[in-house]
Order: structure tokens, then sequence, then C-alpha cells
């Protein structure tokens, strides 16, 4: 696939962009429908059930993905991380194509704290409303200790994320670096790097319909074994 003008070079692969944006709803989804109360807890649920999958999903894509969307491309040390922190405050653009270690940290966060949300949410009780699918599998003060992190890993999520649009802002007016539009079209302009060579076609689907597969099962295992 030949580089579009401008210099520009393609970092975001499809199933990646895809995977942000659902992302994002699901997120969204979960906090309107939670707030909601009685009549919003079924979409809670179903959007708990997709940010699962899609998680699922980039976690394997962190290892067969494109190039950029590798854990191996963008995760770094400490020691690469805090010494990426003092140019936030220069001017020139990153020299990182990818995530910087920054970003990259970000991203680990993100991860670990949505799949976090996802996992107590299903065996979550709020003696209220909803009950969790696999909550008959823990004990009573198990469930209400998964219950509170729940709520507690939710105001993080929320931290992060907000830290998240506050950084995509500061680049945008401080380093005039656009970080969405490439992740809505999967290109970055002014690099010389040249584009990143595409992954076979068929790995997105076969491991996202794995990673449905998967969910559906954990989340009806109390039915079909009893």
């Amino acid at each position: 696939m030949s580089t579009p003008p401008n210099s520009s070079a393609r970092v975001w692969d499809f199933p990646v962009r895809l995977f942000h944006w659902a992302l994002v709803i699901c997120i969204a989804g979960s906090w309107i429908s939670a707030e909601v109360g009685f009549n919003g807890m079924t979409w809670h649920t179903r959007f708990g059930y997709a940010a699962l999958t899609l998680i699922l999903f980039r976690l394997g894509w962190g290892f067969f993905g494109g190039r950029h969307a590798r854990f191996g491309d963008f995760l770094r040390g400490p020691a690469t991380v805090l010494r990426y922190f003092p140019t936030l405050f220069r001017r020139h653009r990153s020299p990182y194509l990818g995530h910087n270690p920054l970003g990259g940290l970000s991203v680990l966060v993100m991860l670990v704290l949505v799949l976090v949300q996802a996992v107590t949410g299903l065996f979550a009780d709020d003696d209220i409303f909803f009950e969790g699918p696999l909550n008959g599998w823990v004990s009573n003060k198990t469930a209400d200790l998964l219950t509170s992190i729940h709520h507690l890993n939710f105001n993080l999520l929320i931290a992060i994320i907000a830290i998240h649009i506050v950084a995509v802002l500061w680049y945008w007016v401080w380093k005039r670096q656009n970080l969405v539009w490439p992740m809505v079209t999967g290109y970055k302009r002014e690099s010389a790097e040249p584009p990143a060579p595409p992954v076979p076609w068929w790995r997105a689907p076969v491991w996202f319909v794995v990673c449905v597969g998967a969910v559906a099962a954990l989340v009806t295992a109390p039915e079909w074994i009893g």
C-alpha cells in the first residue's frame, strides 16, 4: 500500500481504531446506564460484556496485531518513561510514530482498569438492581469486596480517562500535534517512517470471534454447569 501524500505514514491499523472507539462507546454507555438505575442495568450488563470482549481482543492484538499495536512497540521501562516526561513541556513533536513512553504506560493502565472493572462486575451485587452472572460462585463477603472494588475502580478509570483527554488537548494546543485524527484515519503526517506492513486480514475477525465465544461461555457458565 502506498504512503499518502504529505509524508504521512500508517500507524494505527483498523482493528486498533475500531477497538478504541468501540471502547469509548462501551465506557460511556456503562456510565450512563448505571446512572439510570434499574431501567438501565440490562444495558449496563451488555456494555460490560462488550468491554470485556474488547479488552481480551486488544490483549491478544498486542502480541500479533500491527507493528504499532504490539506491546513490544510501545511499552518502555520506568527509566525511559521518566526521561520522556520533561519533553512534554517542549514544543517539538514526539519522535515516536506510535505511542510515546507515557502514552504506552497510560494504555496499559487503561486496559488493566477496564479489565478489572469488567471482571469484578461479573461477581458484583448491589442488593438492589443488579447481580453479576458469576455472583453465585463466591461468598457474600467476597461479592461485597468485589462490588466495592468495582465502584472504586470506576473512579480510577474516570481519573485516567480525564488525564488522557487532558494529554490529548495538551498535545494539540501546545505541541500542535493532533492525536485524534490518526486514530480516525490510521495515518500520522510529517513522518519519514515507511508504512507499517499490514497483518493478514483474517487475524482480527478470527480472534474477535474467539473472544466473543470466551466471554459468552464465561457469563453463561452457571447455566450450563448447573
